[in-house]
């Protein structure tokens, strides 16, 4: 189980990783945030189809093609948190040394687009108190991983769970 687990754990976690250096350097450059969230999940989505295969690979060539939902629950959750803490490790690196001013940039981008949109200024004004506190949390270390976390971690759960329900095998009689 371990090798399968970490095979596919770091195979998940350098194609989410990868995925996010890229999309974060265009995002960098171009500043445009507008599909960051829709490619970041598309991104994430792909790199736990490695969620499915390990659990698949671990029932077909070491379980005898028996799995239970529990057994593949526990597979697929260490890959997710593999995958996840390259995810975060990722996001650290490229934070601290190659996009400090995330926040700031997201934060004006967000409020050009808010006023595009027509929203009163309240509005824009309340948003961006909410973010600036929001930024206030994410300078301590703690809640800046555990934020990060938050983003990748709910859909290695799900894609788990999905996987787990479609691929348990009970014995045959």
């Amino acid at each position: 189980m371990k090798k399968t687990v970490l095979v596919n754990g770091i195979i998940a976690g350098v194609i989410v990783s990868v995925l996010m250096f890229c999309s974060t350097m265009y995002y960098k450059k171009a500043g445009n945030f507008d599909y960051g969230m829709l490619f970041g999940y598309a991104s994430m989505l792909l790199a736990f189809v490695f969620i499915f295969v390990g659990i698949k690979t671990y029932r077909d060539r070491y379980a005898a093609g028996v799995i239970s939902f529990g057994k593949a629950f526990r597979i697929g959750i260490l890959i997710a948190l593999i995958g996840s803490s390259f995810y975060v490790a990722t996001w650290m690196v490229e934070y601290h040394y190659f996009f400090p001013d995330f926040f700031e940039k997201y934060m004006d981008a967000m409020v050009t687009k808010a006023r595009a949109a027509g929203t009163s200024e309240a509005e824009i004004a309340k948003e961006l108190a909410q973010m600036k506190s929001m930024g206030e949390w994410y300078k301590n270390p703690v809640f800046h991983v555990l934020f990060t976390y938050l983003e990748i971690l709910p859909v290695g759960i799900l894609v788990t769970i999905i996987s787990g329900l479609i691929l348990k095998r009970k014995p045959q009689a």
